[in-house]
């Protein structure tokens, strides 16, 4: 801000009693006329006069201050002279006011109130009226309004303050309605600020019923209006009069979703996006492009996952709901697959993340959606999941004998019912009390020592251009059945991989996953694994004892599949392949979970995880400025700006 005087002047600045910034002018020869001109550039960035913090002994009204707070505020506190209308008025604020009121809503209450009871007139006479007058009157200017809040509250013990400065009105980018003014406005103005113990000087706006926001710009606050006043001095007897012009133009603005680009800006960003691609293909520069847009409930409430919590039940469900939408928009032809998201220090298991995989050529991976992420079945039932697994094991041309049936530990089971109080029913538990016990009264629900599912020992053998082949193994275990590890998260995070025999480090097979930079030839379109028997060998050597393995399970009417680690692209696609036409054949719908295909540049894939407060979506990456543009302006299927509430 810079202010300019017209006249042979001297000026100093300097600092009051409240620490306003004060030019004192002084002029050395009479003069006729006096021209002030000031110039301040502001920023109007939409803000959320809402989002601050309030101590946990002030979030309710009536709060008291704490002791050096209140010799801090004393300017502040001091009641002004009251009247039997006044105090009237303040009696029936009292009794309009809710029981167990926090301090925000009684903040706005105010404001609301004083807004209906106060009409506004501009006043061009000098000095502010008293709150008796403005309340005899029901009306008054803009400083009148302000100086009742201010009393107002003090009289129900909050510290506040006159602030005097201007005010800004932009014109919408879209009209709300037919009353809305059609051009920039900016004009002086005056309101009031509480001083709210952990928030600060909150500002309110009594004129319009609004808390202060980023088009009021605040030049001076103090106790008492006169010493808040824009221009204050002396001048020898004379006629005077004043002048006062305001103006408001825009210097910069940022393009936004009511305000987009200018056809012809648009058209030199990518015309400069081209340039920058053709320089980084020249340099062998491989850059890719992602993103992170979130979500959040559009009546998020008091719940834990909209605010503070990465986890909650509404939160799935519209992360859910929002992954299929995305599914339909960017990726048909698909794979959909539930894996595991990000894992922090105090979180008992791994947030979970709704991945969708699909190729970059165009071709489908999954032709049959509806299969994908069915409804619950009722009529699923282990017989069925055990179909499954041998039908995959002659499409993959092993032995249905490869196939392991999982259970549950019963020694483990008795061992935590064991370790129960003597007058607690694992059977009837609260599940809600904690996670450990859902897991445990689950458990023992199902039964001790329970059929759960299905595992089958799988690695792919192929060279890079060879055709798939799978390979499989019997897991010699000390128990003649196959017990998982406690828990409830899916049986293929849970399977004695460390009871399988031990294999010396120096015959042990890394798999070395395939150069990123190697070039990749095209995906075939339909590919077929090789299909060469084979028996269980009776006595494997460790060595050849396969430790990745494809799990099959039942959970809530669905058949979940768990997916090995693989280390080719093409593994993948044909692991697909044989899935779907199972699935197809058998008319069962299943969810895909476990570990995600390799990274290959010939897939692409964009999820959707939970992060405190919001859903975040992960967006596919993208290797030319054409592509994330065409993804959101396609004129065919329109989209609404990403950040947003559903």
């Amino acid at each position: 801000m810079t202010i300019r005087v017209a006249l042979h002047h001297q000026s100093r600045w300097q600092q009051d009693a409240y620490g306003n910034f004060v030019a004192r002018v002084t002029f050395p020869e009479p003069t006729r006329e006096i021209e002030i001109t000031v110039d301040l550039i502001a920023d109007m960035t939409v803000i959320n006069p809402f989002d601050y913090f309030i101590e946990d002994w002030a979030t309710h009204y009536p709060f008291q201050y704490q002791d050096q707070q209140k010799r801090d505020l004393t300017p502040f506190l001091e009641k002004g002279p009251s009247s039997a209308l006044f105090e009237a008025y303040v009696q029936s604020i009292r009794e309009a006011l809710p029981k167990d009121v926090t301090t925000t809503d009684l903040l706005v209450f105010l404001n609301q109130r004083l807004q209906a009871d106060i009409g506004y007139q501009i006043r061009l006479e000098s000095g502010v009226q008293t709150p008796e007058e403005t309340l005899t009157l029901r009306s008054g200017s803009c400083r009148d309004s302000a100086w009742l809040m201010v009393q107002v509250l003090r009289y129900l013990g909050i510290a506040a303050r006159f602030v005097s400065g201007y005010l800004i009105q932009l014109v919408p980018d879209i009209q709300s309605s037919p009353d809305s003014f059609d051009s920039d406005f900016t004009d002086l103005h005056a309101w009031c600020e509480a001083y709210v113990p952990g928030a600060g000087w909150v500002g309110m706006d009594a004129t319009s019923g609004l808390f202060a926001g980023e088009g009021h710009i605040p030049l001076a606050v103090s106790a008492h209006p006169t010493a808040a006043a824009p221009v204050i001095g002396m001048t020898t007897p004379c006629e005077a009069n004043l002048d006062v012009v305001m103006t408001v133009s825009r210097i910069h603005e940022d393009p936004r979703v009511t305000k987009p680009y200018k056809t012809e800006e648009w058209e030199a960003i990518m015309a400069l996006g081209k340039k920058v691609d053709e320089v980084l293909v020249a340099e062998d520069v491989r850059l890719t492009q992602g993103g992170e847009p979130t979500f959040i409930a559009r009546n998020p409430g008091d719940k834990p996952e909209w605010h503070i919590g990465a986890l909650g039940e509404e939160k799935w469900a519209l992360a859910h709901r929002l992954f299929h939408r995305l599914s339909e928009r960017f990726g048909q032809g698909g794979v959909i697959q539930f894996g595991q998201g990000k894992w922090y220090p105090g979180e008992p298991l791994p947030r979970w993340a709704m991945n969708l995989f699909w190729r970059t050529d165009g071709l489908p991976l999954w032709r049959h959606p509806p299969l994908l992420d069915p409804e619950p079945n009722p009529n699923l039932d282990l017989t069925r999941v055990e179909a499954f697994g041998q039908r995959l094991c002659e499409e993959l041309g092993l032995s249905p004998r490869y196939l392991i049936p999982a259970f549950e530990d019963p020694w483990m089971a008795l061992d935590d019912e064991s370790k129960l109080p003597i007058n607690m029913d694992p059977q009837t538990m609260d599940l809600q009390d904690s996670g450990h016990r859902q897991t445990l009264a689950k458990r023992l629900r199902q039964g001790v020592g329970s059929l759960v599912g299905y595992v089958l020992p799988l690695k792919s053998v192929s060279n890079d251009d060879d055709p798939c082949t799978w390979r499989s193994s019997r897991w010699p275990l000390r128990h003649e059945q196959l017990f998982l590890l406690g828990g409830d998260s899916p049986i293929g995070l849970r399977l004695p991989l460390d009871r399988l025999p031990w294999v010396a480090p120096d015959d042990f097979e890394p798999d070395i996953p395939v150069d990123p930079f190697v070039p990749r030839g095209a995906l075939k379109q339909r590919l077929k694994s090789a299909k060469d028997p084979v028996e269980p060998a009776k006595d494997a050597s460790p060595k050849e004892i396969i430790h990745t393995a494809l799990a099959l399970e039942m959970r809530e009417g669905r058949l979940h599949l768990f997916l090995p680690p693989l280390g080719r692209l093409e593994d993948f696609v044909d692991l697909m392949e044989h899935i779907e036409a199972i699935a197809v054949s058998m008319d069962l719908g299943l969810r895909l979970e476990g570990y995600p295909p390799p990274r290959d540049p010939r897939l692409t894939s964009l999820s959707v995880t939970p992060d405190p407060g919001v859903i975040e979506v992960n967006v596919q990456q993208m290797v030319a400025t054409p592509e994330p543009v065409a993804g959101i302006t396609s004129p065919s299927v329109p989209m609404k700006p990403l950040t947003a509430r559903f």
